[in-house]
């Protein structure tokens, strides 16, 4: 591919957290972490290392590929493993995520996929989730609220046209529908319970949507330092994997 930037593919993974870090820097049992503003200029550090790093192929044959990404303490304190092992069947892409502590200390993590779909005048996304995050300007957290029925996933459905979103949404139930009338298409999106958050970010103006499977919410790190619920902070000791698998599943509406 000629471009290399990690938004114009069809998904990217998010290691070691997903979305954003408030001003680029968290408290993880009374340390503060000072990671690059690596998105610029935002102010906040985004989407981890691995969507723009590269990856090493491990095994692959016609329908599997393993893939995995090593990162050495430096900014972020910790060294760990990343996996991505992708399963093609007929009806069925199925992709698990693993990450490794390396070090010889407990390291905070998260992970997640960015997978970006054709928005369409009529395209709906549905999901089971109980409450979101209510962001600032910003697009960071500021409480949990329950969505506002404009912003409902159930029933009818979220039209991404409605609101401009970059928002987490929690108790992710871990089944996600996307369907396409105009095409007489859809796509299921089955996730471990490891998911927690679905981010939906849907800009202005622009020709797509994304539903984000992911472990944490955006700045999860900072919120589970002040004590808040819901953030999906994953703590690995030292040698410990956490991992989780999606399923996303086309769907042809007869």
């Amino acid at each position: 591919m000629t471009n290399r930037s990690a938004g114009a593919t069809s998904s990217f993974p998010m290691v070691p957290f997903s979305n954003r870090i408030r001003d680029a820097a968290f408290r993880f049992r009374g340390r503060t972490i000072q990671l690059p503003q690596n998105f610029q200029p935002e102010p906040h550090a985004i989407h981890g290392h691995g969507w723009r790093a590269p990856w090493a192929v491990v095994h692959h044959s016609d329908a599997k590929l393993t893939i995995e990404y090593r990162h050495q303490a430096d900014a972020w304190p910790w060294t760990y493993r990343a996996e991505q092992m992708f399963d093609l069947t007929q009806e069925t892409l199925t992709v698990r995520f693993a990450v490794t502590n390396e070090s010889s200390e407990v390291m905070p993590v998260g992970f997640g996929f960015h997978p970006y779909f054709i928005r369409t005048p009529r395209v709906r996304l549905r999901a089971a989730v109980n409450r979101m995050w209510r962001a600032d300007a910003n697009s960071m957290p500021v409480d949990l609220v329950v969505p506002p029925p404009q912003l409902a996933l159930d029933a009818d459905g979220l039209n991404p046209d409605a609101s401009v979103l970059d928002n987490n949404f929690v108790g992710f139930g871990g089944l996600a529908k996307v369907d396409w009338p105009e095409w007489n298409a859809g796509l299921e999106i089955a996730a471990d319970p490891v998911f927690s958050c679905l981010v939906i970010y849907t800009p202005e103006g622009q020709d797509f949507f994304c539903a984000e499977p992911a472990t944490n919410c955006i700045d999860g790190f900072n919120l589970a330092d002040q004590g808040r619920p819901d953030t999906g902070l994953i703590v690995l000791e030292a040698g410990d994997t956490a991992a989780g698998d999606v399923t996303f599943t086309p769907m042809i509406r007869t």
